[in-house]
């Protein structure tokens, strides 16, 4: 149960807006505290919300690698809560790492424009380190392994190979937040909805 209880939930305020992650137990804790909502998405991809008891109602109609069994009942990790309470936005800065370079490069080569798998492909520094280069945001930018062989450790004027996009620090999103390539990529369809939420598609529950 562990393992499942560290699984990670998105964290949306009361604008619907991304604001962090957090483990299922966390979730479990806000939601039955009365701090959180838990977020049911239908196949309509109509939104309700729900506090604990109707949460507990949607668990028993659900069979899934996603439930906790306790020694009398059953609960459906939720994939999102909501904190009606909360309304700001976090003011966080992206941790510099391999896969959050990747990631904000879209796993696309700022070279040849191509989208690569993640085994595919290289962090290139724009100005060479041995040029006075420093490995920053503003200066490494996802390249596959033939351009960064083809580029070598040569400017981008002298090896006429330029990044498509300027680099620069990305914006903080949940995805982001974390080191961990593989972090609820199983969640990753239902989280996309919630970057740009649709009004219209919310339901409060009363």
């Amino acid at each position: 149960m562990a393992d499942v209880l560290d699984r990670q939930v998105l964290v949306l305020n009361r604008l619907w807006q991304p604001v962090n992650l957090c483990t299922a137990r966390r979730a479990f804790s806000l939601l039955f505290l009365g701090h959180a909502q838990a977020v049911h998405t239908d196949p309509d991809r109509l939104f309700e919300t729900h506090d604990a008891h109707s949460w507990l109602r949607i668990s028993h109609q659900h069979d899934g690698p996603d439930i906790v069994h306790t020694v009398s009942t059953r609960f459906r990790i939720p994939a999102i809560i909501v904190v009606p309470r909360f309304d700001r936005l976090p003011r966080q800065e992206v941790k510099f790492s391999r896969q959050n370079v990747f990631e904000r490069d879209n796993f696309t080569c700022q070279y040849c424009a191509v989208r690569f798998e993640i085994r595919q492909l290289n962090l290139d520094h724009v100005i060479p380190r041995h040029k006075g280069g420093k490995t920053t945001w503003e200066n490494v930018v996802c390249s596959c392994v033939r351009c960064n062989t083809r580029k070598a450790n040569k400017l981008p004027s002298e090896a006429n190979m330029h990044p498509i996009r300027e680099p620069k620090p990305p914006r903080w999103r949940p995805l982001l937040a974390t080191s961990n390539p593989t972090v609820s990529q199983s969640y990753h369809e239902s989280w996309r909805h919630f970057i740009e939420p649709n009004p219209a598609q919310v339901v409060l529950s009363r």
